[in-house]
């Protein structure tokens, strides 16, 4: 009995320490609190109890505005109903603690500026800035290069006040200047502006949540991808589509159905280029954000196209096939693109 108390207030010891440490993730505070329940309970159950009692479970209230609020209730909210119990085993206790602190903490992006370079074609001259989007709160290996012209930014600032007008009230715009456009003071001093200038943006909901806002950000690269996979171009495409699918996804995390024509574009470069397994784990993850969405031009290409690299894959595509038979028994019908004729039709002028 001495030892199961030890253990438990060492435990407890433990769990205060961790609030100290990071009091404003609620769900690792949560954790570790009922890690020290289970481990409790573990110590100080007989093993003849075991089979007859209930394990026990301790819930994790994914809420940072009041934490101690109801602590201990039994009537949880559902929406936080999420459990972790005594049978789980250390890793999977360390799993649960990674993916509950991964959604405790909101994804932010940071935007960098760090060099520009002068490009004259024919009789045009102009600079182009190398925007470098990266996320906060770690090491980010997945960081999304692009560059940018003033006159990117210019069209963007027009196009963002025709819909935020009173929300951009007091931003200020870097005005071209009539002569010294291609000084180093000139440039040097605009790298900053359209630094602060995303900043600011995306500082609003609103914006960084706009069509406008994203197409600045990812649609010169998407444009280029399609048109080299227009263009049989499997390999660049796909080279471009991998590199902005990770800016798009950070950047429509409230809408992944945003992503889908991206995803679904991977997986015919994929499917082309002979590699199957590669094309069936993109096809699974577009599919995923469709399982509520059965009347969105992609799902039944996307289905169609599954069926054939399940069945070469040797994978389960009777589940598959049971979808795409209940759709076609609910609606008329229709003539449907194939997915590979979709994705050639995106980004068309």
């Amino acid at each position: 009995m001495d030892y199961a108390h030890t253990t438990a207030k060492t435990s407890s010891a433990f769990c205060s320490f961790a609030m100290e440490q990071d009091p404003e993730c609620t769900a690792e505070r949560e954790l570790l609190e009922a890690a020290s329940t289970i481990a409790t309970f573990s110590i100080t159950a007989p093993p003849d109890e075991e089979q007859s009692q209930p394990k026990a479970e301790v819930s994790c209230e994914l809420s940072k505005e009041n934490p101690e609020k109801d602590k201990g209730s039994k009537d949880q909210d559902s929406k936080a109903s999420l459990r972790p119990n005594s049978s789980m085993t250390t890793k999977e206790l360390q799993e649960y603690w990674r993916n509950e602190k991964s959604q405790c903490r909101q994804v932010k992006l940071l935007f960098e500026i760090p060099s520009t370079r002068i490009v004259e074609h024919h009789l045009s001259k102009y600079v182009m800035y190398k925007i470098i989007i990266l996320q906060t709160g770690s090491f980010d290996s997945s960081k999304s290069v692009i560059e940018r012209r003033y006159s990117d930014f210019e069209k963007l600032h027009r196009n963002l006040l025709e819909d935020f007008s009173e929300e951009m009230e007091d931003m200020t715009f870097p005005k071209k200047a009539l002569t010294g456009n291609f000084t180093d003071e000139i440039i040097n001093e605009r790298k900053l502006a359209f630094k602060d200038y995303l900043r600011l943006l995306y500082s609003m909901k609103c914006i960084r949540r706009s069509k406008k806002f994203i197409d600045f950000l990812t649609k010169p690269e998407l444009q280029e991808a399609y048109g080299c996979l227009r263009g049989g171009q499997y390999n660049k495409a796909l080279e471009i589509l991998l590199e902005v699918i990770g800016l798009q996804e950070r950047l429509t995390r409230g809408n992944p159905v945003a992503t889908v024509p991206t995803l679904c574009a991977v997986v015919v470069c994929h499917k082309d280029l002979g590699n199957a397994a590669s094309a069936f784990e993109y096809g699974e993850k577009a599919l995923s954000h469709l399982c509520m969405r059965s009347s969105h031009k992609y799902y039944i290409p996307l289905l169609e196209a599954m069926i054939t690299l399940a069945y070469e894959l040797g994978k389960d595509f009777l589940s598959l096939q049971e979808k795409l038979e209940e759709w076609k028994a609910k609606k008329d019908p229709v003539r449907v693109f194939s997915l590979k004729e979709l994705a050639v039709r995106e980004y068309v002028k």
